[in-house]
């Protein structure tokens, strides 16, 4: 079998791990405290209505504020006061909406060119929810002007005291700061694939280790999931812009998922690794996942063009299937992970290096997995998947810290593991004194460790020669 190609993992001492890890945290906490310190994500405007009871059917006439570019998107909520605080209520309220956008010449075409009706849930205990009215995904004019008529107040049993209507946009000062830190990613991103590349090009393909195969697919797609056409969202109008980023984070958090289980079986798996009983089902699982979230985004998206008051709930038989199907092909592989990874620690744990790679993968992503979650609990909340979560999924921010955080989690951590699994600077002349037996245990292969070697039947060569060799062919080249 074919020797792989060093990787710097092996030659790293306990302090070296520890520098790594400090190293890791350092960067990742200092992109929490740029976030802390940056602006909030999003910018609210009240409109606050008085209510008497010969206004309850009357429509409400909002305007929104100026808006520009760096707005992204905009939201209309509303929240219902009634006179009694301490209420149980949940009623269907049926919501006649008609958007208008204004022009610079002050006239007021329709969005859409139609008025649209949706039912939406009224939900109070001690105080009611927030209803979100409209959603636009992108903005074709500086202001908007709406319309709504509530059909179903007047037919409840408690007097209503006011209706809140709130104006949601990005802040465009977090905008600016939202490019900036991803040009900022898209760069280092580009710097650490050249850098890594360059390392592995005395190498050939097919003796490069499963990590090192898989971290050159990574980080050409986390360069994608950074997005470097991100700023076209803010010279084209269009809802292609939006997409095509979250086309590319799924794609990346699909290929991590894929990477993931890829290691910890084909670490077990030395040799071929043949495609219909590798890599099939692993494909088939993540596949599943990538289009399950991929069909979620564009589901709302397109919806959203034809009809900005549209939600899931709206199309509530079809989301509830959607969910269900997700939430059983995500266990499904949290089930498949957990069994590979206690088939790799059980079986490898007593072989050198092997083990090694085993210990780091999964320490590191425990770490990232963990922050994760919490991250995401404080941005969500225990209700992640409530039924209109996509189009409530960004009113959650409260300050850029959340955003930089995730962002610059799988940014680290994807650099973390191309620099240990990148080869030392002296790799390929250490490659070169695999028949000397001080460093036979360093640069053995895997399949060398597990199985044996040949080279230990053949006689020893004197290292001298080697390293004369070595300097004749470093100085032809």
């Amino acid at each position: 079998m074919e020797p792989l190609a060093p990787m710097r993992l092996y030659t790293l001492s306990k302090r070296h791990f520890v520098l790594v890890f400090v190293v890791f945290f350092v960067c990742f906490g200092l992109t929490v405290f740029i976030g802390i310190a940056g602006p909030n994500v999003i910018e609210t405007s009240v409109a606050r209505t008085d209510l008497n009871n010969s206004l309850k059917l009357k429509p409400f006439n909002l305007s929104s504020p100026p808006l520009s570019t760096y707005n992204q998107q905009l939201w209309l909520t509303c929240v219902v006061e009634l006179d009694q605080h301490d209420v149980s209520l949940k009623k269907n309220v049926t919501i006649t909406v008609k958007v208008l956008g204004v022009v610079k010449d002050g006239s007021t075409p329709y969005v859409n060119n139609q008025v649209h009706n949706r039912t939406r849930l009224l939900s109070c205990a001690q105080k009611c929810s927030e209803i979100i009215v409209v959603h636009l995904g992108y903005l074709n004019y500086t202001q908007y002007n709406v319309f709504v008529t509530f059909e179903d107040l007047n037919k409840l049993t408690y007097t209503i005291q006011n209706i809140t209507f709130t104006w949601k946009t990005y802040n465009p000062t977090f905008s600016q700061v939202e490019i900036w830190f991803r040009f900022v990613f898209v760069v280092l991103t580009f710097m650490v694939t050249c850098l890594f590349a360059h390392s592995l090009r005395k190498f050939s393909m097919r003796d490069w280790g499963i990590e090192q195969k898989w971290m050159s697919i990574l980080l050409p797609l986390l360069l994608l999931y950074n997005d470097p056409f991100f700023p076209l969202s803010f010279l084209v109008n269009s809802w292609f812009p939006g997409m095509l980023d979250d086309i590319f984070q799924s794609l990346f958090l699909c290929s991590l998922l894929l990477f993931w289980l890829c290691v910890y079986h084909g670490i077990r798996v030395q040799g071929e690794r043949k495609c219909l009983t590798f890599y099939l089902p692993k494909f088939f699982v993540v596949g599943l996942l990538w289009l399950a979230s991929v069909t979620l985004g564009i589901w709302q998206t397109v919806n959203e063009v034809h009809d900005p008051t549209y939600q899931y709930r709206v199309d509530t038989g079809n989301f509830q299937g959607m969910k269900i199907f997700f939430l059983v092909v995500a266990n499904t592989y949290i089930l498949y992970l957990l069994f590979l990874i206690v088939r790799a620690c059980s079986e490898l744990r007593n072989m050198p290096y092997v083990d090694l790679r085993l210990k780091f993968l999964t320490a590191l992503t425990f770490v990232v997995l963990v922050i994760s979650i919490v991250i995401l609990y404080l941005r969500f909340g225990a209700q992640v998947l409530q039924d209109n979560f996509v189009a409530e999924l960004s009113t959650h921010y409260q300050n850029s810290a959340e955003f930089l955080s995730f962002y610059g989690l799988l940014n680290f951590y994807l650099y973390t593991l191309a620099f240990v699994y990148s080869p030392s600077k002296n790799a390929l002349y250490e490659s070169q004194l695999k028949d000397n037996p001080a460093f036979s245990m360093l640069n053995d292969s895997d399949d060398d460790v597990i199985y044996g070697s040949d080279y230990e039947e053949m006689p020893l060569q004197n290292g001298q020669a080697i390293r004369a060799k070595y300097k004749e062919e470093s100085d032809s080249d």
